[in-house]
């Protein structure tokens, strides 16, 4: 059980480098919908800078900067151009699957040992019981992914920066009555959130599963985003999340020696019960039972940002 809770943990990490990446996109009232192309590009960029550097952290530096790029554009086009973010989004994330698609060919199977992130124990904690190895005995990137998730949350619900950012994902013309410079800051936090996308990108080639292939990242764009909605844009409840999206795929895997016949199936099952999950929590019963007993609610229940995907002028 331990070994697997560790197995778990280190796997769900690109996934929830970018689901957190993108939860705090979307609290401020921008949907980065190109999630599926720019994580894409972002794991290619990172594993061909590193491979072609011999640097790993030069290769994180750089799928960063691809995130936050594809980000960039997001915001340039919804924000100032005033265009749907969606249809952005969209045509982006297709972008980035053909850009990735055509550009890795010739890193496809490339050996990338020299350029592994280190493992790395925590001196004392790595040999508590039970904790230790669950926890405790990865690597720096899973270590800062558990560190970004607890750093977002104090910072969006423990300062007065957090609650701007959600001020402008709320309610943009009450932000902008206080003095808070609502573009501004939907720029500057669609641009740490891409980043943190392209991060997650860099996690699934140079940590997760070393070296590049087309299907390193397929579909987990799309999964990132399902998981901001199933987790209510909450930053502990979208790391729960990925850490049952993670939970579902171990399964998928160890099952298949039990069903042989349904190998086929087994694989994809973590995306159906994800989205099968994700229409249970925005169901109207639920969301009736958790206005009924408040005390339980909160666990359930995560309403959008109300300004979300909509534009704000200060004229």
């Amino acid at each position: 059980m331990e070994a697997t809770l560790a197995t778990i943990i280190a796997a769900a990490t690109p996934l929830l480098l970018a689901s957190i990446g993108e939860t705090i996109t979307e609290k401020g009232g921008v949907i980065n919908l190109s999630l599926e192309g720019s994580l894409m590009l972002s794991a290619l960029a990172g594993f061909v800078v590193a491979f072609e550097s011999n640097n790993t952290w030069l290769g994180f530096a750089a799928a960063a900067a691809v995130g936050a790029l594809f980000a960039v554009i997001v915001a340039f086009a919804s924000i100032t151009l005033k265009l749907n973010q969606v249809a952005v989004g969209f045509v982006l994330a297709i972008l980035g699957i053909a850009l990735a698609s055509f550009l890795g060919s010739s890193y496809t199977g490339k050996p990338g040992g020299q350029i592994a992130v280190p493992h790395l124990d925590v001196p004392l904690l790595a040999d508590i019981p039970f904790v230790g190895g669950v926890l405790f005995q990865h690597d720096v990137v899973v270590y800062s992914a558990i560190v970004v998730v607890l750093i977002v949350w104090a910072f969006m619900y423990r300062t007065r920066q957090g609650l701007e950012l959600q001020g402008v994902g709320e309610r943009p013309e009450a932000a902008h009555s206080r003095g808070i410079r609502v573009n501004r800051l939907r720029y500057r936090y669609t641009l740490i959130g891409g980043a943190l996308v392209g991060i997650g990108g860099a996690a699934f080639t140079l940590d997760a599963k070393l070296g590049w292939s087309f299907q390193h990242t397929r579909n987990f764009g799309w999964i990132a985003l399902a998981i901001v909605i199933f987790g209510g844009w909450h930053p502990l409840r979208v790391a729960a999340g990925v850490l049952l999206f993670g939970l579902l795929q171990w399964l998928a895997l160890d099952l298949q020696d039990v069903f042989p016949n349904l190998t086929q199936v087994l694989p994809i099952m973590p995306f159906v019960l994800m989205i099968l999950a994700l229409v249970l929590v925005n169901a109207d019963w639920l969301r009736s039972w958790a206005d009924r007993h408040p005390q339980w609610g909160n666990l359930v229940r995560g309403d959008a940002p109300s300004a979300i995907g909509t534009h704000f002028s200060a004229e």
